[in-house]
């Protein structure tokens, strides 16, 4: 009896290890996000709001998986070279511009895009900072 009580504790305590580890993959996200955060709260959250609700009429919310998912490869130069162009998120219509902010290096730049494309009701994953240098290669005219 002892033995068999035994043993069912050693596979359930291995069991809960192997559940609880995490892949890379998770812990880059987990990492990024953290800092994004921070990055979103000194250069974001001013005029987005803390929990990506943004401002009335004047500055859309971050709220929209599908606007964030479709616009990915351009969320980049949004960030780094402000946005003067006419958007539609949520059916609603914005033509406010945003400022760039040229200070941002590419870790700070996709640590904020996975932290926003991970809060406020998104869930798309780490945004690794390689992929931000090649995605502002690829700007349009904002």
């Amino acid at each position: 009896m002892r033995s068999k009580l035994l043993m069912i504790i050693f596979f359930s305590s291995v069991i809960a290890i192997v559940y609880s580890c995490q892949n890379q993959g998770q812990i880059d996200q987990a990492q990024y996000a953290s800092n994004g955060k921070d990055l979103y709260t000194a250069n974001c959250q001013n005029c987005h709001g803390a929990q990506g609700e943004g401002m009335g009429e004047l500055i859309p919310p971050l709220t929209d998986t599908v606007f964030l998912k479709t616009n990915k490869k351009q969320l980049a130069c949004y960030i780094k070279n402000g946005v003067s162009q006419e958007m539609t998120i949520n059916g609603k219509i914005y033509d406010g511009k945003m400022p760039g902010f040229s200070h941002l290096e590419d870790i700070d730049i996709a640590q904020i895009i996975t932290y926003i494309t991970n809060s406020f009701g998104n869930n798309q994953g780490v945004y690794p900072y390689q992929s931000v240098a090649e995605d502002l290669k690829n700007c349009e005219n904002q």
